[in-house]
């Protein structure tokens, strides 16, 4: 077994660099809170000690929860999802505290740049993507705009909502990777909404598809992000009213579920009244028009990253699209052997059994080591979970469930890129 320097904190920089960095936040928190307008307490995630601090602030990122107060409050203190969430009477709740690292992002991309949990604030405001927040909450998140943006240098045009920079991997609905995996805080690009927040500029167009770094999954959701203020008042009216959860004619399980469309949280009434969960449908080609979309409020805004399954998520082009034949997308064979896409053969990927569990979008890092840590492979990532850990007995291990004084050497490190 490792000693504790093998995961990187002990002996590294990053210790010496958050010690010192912790000396000046009590005073600078105290300085806060007297200048801050709104009302707030301290709710910290048992997570938050663990964190790393940021080394960049450049983006701030708001999110809608999708769901009531306290099972909000609950989820996200407990994963450190966020660093505040503001509830409907305008209550600010300090989760992660503003210098470190929250899980708030997921898999996102602004500008080439991913990963966006490294360079961004979270704030998730009680409420849905759909509807209006109140007027207390509208106070309270102008008054920590502006002291948030005062202490990073965050311009108004990079306070986005999470829909503009999460983005999705390929999958049997969209072949490449894609823009409109979120709807969440979709309401913040909505000109009138940010003029009540105090932004006056907001991005004009998305980089990342302009580039063609992505592709766009949703043209309703683009519009609202980046039409004119008449283009987003129409489009928005897309996912609003009762049919916005129904499938039909251009209106398919992913688009209303997302990632969440094969999950067993969700489920879907069909027109005779039966149900199903989504992980109980194979063939989503044949899904009846009518079809009702339930989503657990239990569900998490940003699911925790999880390997799929071949004949079970269907085959690799249904799981990784165009990007089965890449060397980010990993196959975890049944009889151990783990293989990138492009060390596989057309011929081999089609033959790839069933049970053979799917990455997409991954890195593999290489193994651990008396003299490479994990630190050392992936950075702050070790510890999050979306990172995997491939111990030597072909055991599977999560980032935030492995015991930073025992990963085996020898254990191999995949994370997102």
């Amino acid at each position: 077994m490792n000693s504790a320097r093998s995961t990187g904190w002990a002996g590294t920089g990053q210790d010496r660099w958050r010690r010192a960095a912790r000396a000046g936040l009590a005073a600078a928190v105290l300085v806060a809170q007297q200048a801050a307008g709104y009302r707030a307490v301290n709710s910290y995630s048992p997570r938050d000690a663990g964190r790393a601090l940021r080394r960049s602030t450049e983006l701030i990122v708001l999110h809608t929860t999708e769901a009531p107060k306290a099972g909000s409050l609950r989820k996200i203190r407990a994963n450190g999802e966020a660093h505040y969430m503001i509830d409907e009477a305008g209550k600010v709740y300090r989760i992660i505290h503003k210098d470190r690292i929250a899980l708030h992002a997921g898999r996102s991309m602004w500008n080439g740049k991913k990963n966006l949990d490294r360079v961004s604030l979270g704030i998730e405001m009680v409420g849905y993507h759909n509807r209006p927040i109140t007027g207390a909450q509208t106070a309270a998140l102008r008054e920590l705009l502006a002291e948030l943006q005062r202490i990073y240098h965050v311009p108004d045009d990079r306070v986005l909502p999470h829909s503009m920079v999460a983005y999705g991997a390929p999958n049997r609905w969209h072949k490449r990777s894609h823009r409109g995996r979120k709807r969440c805080g979709m309401l913040f690009a909505q000109r009138p909404v940010r003029r009540r927040l105090g932004l006056d500029r907001q991005p004009a167009y998305d980089p990342d598809v302009r580039a063609g770094r992505l592709v766009v999954a949703d043209p309703y959701l683009a519009k609202v992000l980046y039409g004119t203020a008449v283009e987003q008042e129409k489009a928005a009216a897309h996912f609003a009213g009762e049919g916005a959860n129904v499938i039909a004619p251009g209106r398919s399980a992913w688009d209303i579920a997302r990632d969440q469309y094969a999950s067993a949280e969700t489920v879907y009434v069909f027109p005779g009244g039966q149900r199903r969960r989504g992980d109980e449908i194979r063939d989503w080609r044949k899904m009846p028009k009518g079809t009702r979309v339930m989503l657990a409020e239990s569900q998490r805004d940003n699911p925790v990253e999880s390997m799929q399954t071949v004949g079970v998520n269907g085959t690799p082009s249904d799981i990784a699209g165009a990007e089965a034949d890449r060397a980010t997308t990993i196959y975890f064979l049944p009889d151990g052997r783990v293989r990138r896409g492009d060390e596989l053969s057309a011929a081999e990927r089609a033959d790839v059994p069933a049970g053979t569990r799917v990455l997409v979008g991954y890195s593999e890092g290489g193994a651990v080591t008396s003299r490479r840590s994990a630190f050392d492979i992936c950075g702050e990532r070790w510890r999050f979970p979306s990172t995997f850990y491939r111990f030597p007995d072909g055991s599977i291990v999560s980032g935030d469930a492995v015991d930073e004084r025992k990963i085996p050497d020898h254990s191999v490190v995949f994370f997102r890129n």
